[in-house]
């Protein structure tokens, strides 16, 4: 299947997103399922019915635009989940002061995950307060870096 670039999808959809009022914060397509989801985020959260708002007010703009060139595919509107890996600059913004999961690749300081409340970042770095003091962590040693859950 032939689709438009995702980004040029993506960039489409922005203002109808922000006349819902959602970010949409990530799209992919899957090409054995033919189908396109897109993420949406929303201070609060995202449930059933604002997933659903917003499938209702982009699925005419989008035929129109056609993202397939005339191909069938089924559209998805979904939350990333609590626990999505933060990817953004933005993702990172909303966190601070609130406490975060460092999953890393192989034992860092002796241990594979940390959980801390993340004080500082930039693009090489994440800084969260642990309980044995502030940690700055290179993010590259990261495998995932998430909202930490508890129950």
């Amino acid at each position: 299947m032939k689709t438009k670039p995702i980004a040029e999808t993506v960039e489409f959809l922005r203002p109808f997103a922000e006349e819902v009022g959602v970010e949409l914060v990530d799209a992919q397509w899957d090409m054995r399922t033919k189908s396109l989801t897109l993420y949406i985020d929303v201070e609060g959260g995202v449930d059933l019915n604002l997933c659903e708002k917003f499938h209702r007010r982009i699925d005419e703009p989008l035929d129109g635009f056609d993202p397939t060139f005339g191909e069938g595919y089924t559209l998805n509107c979904s939350s990333l989940g609590l626990d999505r890996p933060f990817r953004t600059a933005r993702d990172f913004e909303k966190n601070l002061g609130n406490k975060i999961e460092l999953h890393f690749y192989a034992p860092y300081e002796g241990r594979k995950l940390y959980e801390g409340v993340l004080t500082a970042f930039d693009e090489e770095t994440v800084t969260v307060r642990t309980e044995k003091g502030e940690m700055k962590v290179p993010r590259e040693k990261t495998s995932k870096i998430c909202l930490c859950i508890e129950i």
